[in-house]
């Protein structure tokens, strides 16, 4: 097994940091331009660390539970 293979990415795209939380990419735009999930940009593409994903993903959780 290769290094690249074995490590988990610190932060993705937009289209990707969308299917991981479920959701459409305009979606992830609306959610990005409200400021309920961080991004940033490395030269011209716009990245989200993933563990900004999983404390959205969590905040939802916790707010829709039963």
């Amino acid at each position: 097994m290769n290094l690249q293979a074995s490590m988990n990415p610190l932060s993705v795209g937009v289209e990707d940091a969308a299917r991981m939380i479920g959701v459409a990419r305009s979606m992830l735009y609306e959610l990005l331009a409200r400021g309920e999930i961080e991004s940033f940009k490395l030269g011209r593409r716009r990245l989200i660390l993933v563990k900004n994903l999983e404390a959205y993903i969590n905040r939802q959780a916790e707010e829709n539970s039963r």
